[in-house]
């Protein structure tokens, strides 16, 4: 398989939800390039958004907490020269960290939703974001004020459309009621389905659309992960629960399940981890993590595999719903998520 794609644009595009942009039927999700996953190399990370851009990716997902900003001003980096219409950046708000990088809690306020992405269009030297978010429900903020507020900077035409994050069926229906979204982005993975049973269909409802992160389990399903990988400090895998002792023995024997399966296809495993979540409807659009040429060429390879019914049985009776062992995040962060109440 070749390690970057060919150059020319030659990926499908399709509307994401009712009211959001049409953007490729596969996103970029940019955070391990600056944050959380462990060191990254600045030349190649830019090397790879641009093979992306050249392949017809056209969504780039970044937070401006990822990196205290990094994110951001690498994409501002990698999009100069290039046609700023031509991409849609999508950014997630609202984390607090302090210097050192801890987390903080959360600020969806309207003051600090405005200054935030104040910073956000300064840091990406752009006059308006395609996509704005806040990265989580603030518990002492009505969803209502928050959405009101990004109305309202999409009145002023600093931002185009509004997205939620890891937010319930409940709360995707209050924020629907002030202000047309464009999509929903939570985790979404052969090991993570809790989607489907109340969000997905609620979301469908209302015309919103999925942009799912997470597709390969940020690295577990990618087909590359060991038991004896060693992690950097700063890379949060190594508190998360599926990552974990006996856990991580037991999801890397699904792996091999999957292996199994994607072998028979003439697959990479990660291909068919991707493939899955791209089958779930035109209304999902998978962001791959990518942090290397190489890994976006994998994943670009997925465009060229078709799942039947028969492809997709196989591909569930080896990753059943509900088979992974531990939580997606450690109980903190799981405690953050109104998706998950």
């Amino acid at each position: 398989m070749s390690t970057a794609p060919s150059a020319g644009p030659r990926i499908q595009q399709r509307p994401l939800g009712a009211a959001g942009p049409t953007t490729s039927v596969l996103g970029l999700g940019c955070m391990g390039m600056s944050d959380l996953y462990g060191p990254a190399d600045e030349a190649e990370s830019i090397a790879t958004v641009h093979a992306a851009l050249d392949a017809g990716v056209t969504l780039l997902d970044t937070g401006d907490f990822y990196g205290m900003g990094h994110n951001e001003l690498l994409i501002h980096d990698a999009l100069r020269g290039r046609d700023r219409e031509s991409v849609q950046i999508s950014v997630k708000f609202g984390a607090q960290r302090s210097p050192d990088g801890q987390w903080l809690g959360y600020d969806a306020s309207p003051a600090a939703t405005k200054t935030a992405l104040a910073y956000t269009l300064r840091r990406l030297r752009t006059d308006h974001v395609d996509i704005y978010r806040p990265a989580r429900l603030d518990p002492d903020v009505p969803v209502e004020e928050t959405v009101g507020a990004i109305a309202e900077l999409v009145e002023a035409g600093y931002v185009r459309h509004i997205g939620l994050s890891e937010v319930g069926a409940d709360t995707l229906r209050r924020a629907a009621a002030v202000h047309p979204i464009s999509d929903l982005q939570i985790e979404y993975s052969l090991i993570s389905r809790s989607v489907e049973e109340k969000i997905l269909p609620t979301a469908r409802e209302l015309g919103i659309g999925v942009t799912a992160y997470g597709v390969l389990s940020r690295g577990l399903l990618s087909g590359h992960w060991n038991n004896d990988r060693a992690l950097a400090g700063t890379d949060f895998r190594g508190h998360s629960p599926r990552f974990q002792g006996d856990n991580l023995a037991h999801n890397l024997h699904l792996v091999e399940a999957l292996r199994t399966v994607a072998a028979e296809r003439g697959a990479t495993v990660a291909q068919v981890a991707i493939a899955w979540v791209a089958s779930r409807g035109e209304d999902v659009v998978p962001l791959v993590g990518a942090r290397r040429r190489n890994r976006l060429g994998e994943a670009l390879g997925t465009l060229d595999v078709t799942l039947g019914p028969a492809d997709l049985a196989a591909i569930e009776a080896a990753v059943p719903a509900g088979s992974a062992a531990g939580e997606r995040y450690a109980a903190a962060q799981m405690a953050h998520l109104d998706s998950e109440h």
